[in-house]
């Protein structure tokens, strides 16, 4: 654990190569995420399984993305940013690779599990990737990384609709192109070291305990906004079809309006002035919650987007909000595992919201499984308070001008 007591900063001019290479690496995980939550709908046909079995094969998404979640915090640690250049690339191998071999319930566990190791190996690295950009060049990159991977999901999501009657594997092969170009050009614009910009100089402090637990109280919040978050961009297109009788390519709109909602959101927030975590949170959460309600509801589809689009709104200041506060408050030498931590706990709520709302929607159906998922984020807004004040970070923003950062 360290005390920030000097950063030198460059100019904006020379941390635009990491900028853009965080944009980058967003820009191809939301494209192979939009294409993943319109295509749920067909892969659970290929594979000939309900909507119960579907839920528990989601399941190994996180049985894969967790354990290499912790490790890839270490290995950015050791070895650099550039890894993300190759688990970029990876995730579009090994979507070629589930689109082929999914047609039963064992072998989309098996191809969702090496989905997840990839990607949640890459969803650490592109965050601690964004962190490290927005620290340098003192401005917001976090948020508008997130809006980038949204804006992309957007695409991802409309062109697997208009690809509908195509087989699953031809979208799955445009995705991998993408994501071994952005590959390419992360291995190209990402230097070697951290040090490549600026630098800091640290104190330790030796509490082992204090440099994990408010990581993981913070991260619990994570894991609330992102199991709503997920639920609603792995299901929408499954509640559009089941619960509104839409044909495969309206039902891909559903994802399609709840990300294009998201990423307006992250660009608009993302020019704002700095604004109290607790705040953004509160607003979010309530948003969040009103807006599913209003999904659960709906009789047509056009009702259905409007509360998407609120639910979007809500989530969408969520996890960026998370990150942006931890990542003001780490050193560099640890940025990798610090990132590795909060996003290792947060994934948890992207593993289990998808199968939550599986478990509810065999219980009581969808509508139901819904209103579930409208508890999360009521949820999100009673802990809010009692898990900022807790990790302490809420207090060290406050403290950030008067003394040393503590991390």
């Amino acid at each position: 654990m360290c005390i920030v007591t000097h950063m030198g900063g460059p100019v904006l001019g020379a941390a635009r190569p990491m900028i853009v290479s965080a944009y980058v690496a967003f820009a191809a995980f939301g494209a192979f995420w939009g294409l993943w939550g319109a295509a749920v709908p067909s892969v659970r046909d290929q594979a000939g399984i309900s909507a119960g079995q579907l839920g528990f094969a989601l399941l190994f998404i996180g049985a894969g993305a967790l354990p290499a979640m912790v490790v890839m915090g270490k290995a950015l640690d050791r070895w650099g940013l550039r890894l993300t250049a190759v688990t970029t690339g990876a995730l579009g191998l090994v979507g070629i690779g589930l689109a082929l071999t999914a047609v039963d319930l064992v072998s989309l566990c098996v191809g969702l599990a090496v989905v997840g190791a990839t990607s949640g190996a890459g969803d650490v690295a592109i965050n601690a990737l964004a962190g490290r950009a927005e620290r340098i060049a003192g401005r917001p990159v976090i948020i508008r990384a997130h809006g980038v991977f949204s804006s992309f999901v957007v695409i991802g999501s409309l062109a697997t609709g208009v690809a509908a009657e195509l087989p699953l594997v031809v979208s799955f092969v445009a995705v991998a192109v993408i994501a071994l170009a952005a590959g390419a050009v992360l291995l190209r614009l990402v230097p070697a070291h951290a040090t490549a910009y600026g630098h800091t100089t640290t104190t330790p402090v030796p509490t082992a305990l204090w440099r994990i637990t408010p990581l993981m109280i913070i991260g619990v919040l994570g894991a609330l906004a992102f199991a709503a978050e997920n639920a609603h961009q792995s299901w929408s297109a499954v509640f559009a079809r089941d619960e509104l009788q839409s044909s495969a390519g309206l039902s891909a709109v559903a994802p399609a309006v709840f990300a294009a909602t998201v990423a307006i959101t992250r660009f608009i927030t993302g020019g704002l002035k700095s604004v109290n975590a607790r705040t953004v949170l509160l607003v979010g959460a309530s948003a969040a919650a009103t807006g599913t309600v209003v999904i659960a509801a709906a009789s047509t589809l056009f009702v259905a987007a409007l509360g998407l689009a609120a639910a979007a709104a809500g989530t969408a200041v969520l996890f960026p909000t998370i990150v942006s506060v931890v990542s003001r408050n780490v050193d560099e030498s640890h940025r990798g595992r610090a990132t590795s931590v909060v996003t290792t706990v947060a994934y948890l709520g992207f593993l289990l919201g998808p199968v939550y709302v599986g478990l509810w929607a065999e219980a009581v159906g969808m509508r139901g499984a819904m209103l579930s998922v409208a508890a999360l984020s009521v949820a999100l807004f009673a802990l809010t308070p009692i898990l900022l004040r807790l990790s302490g970070f809420e207090r060290r923003r406050r403290a950030h001008h008067a003394a040393p950062t503590l991390r």
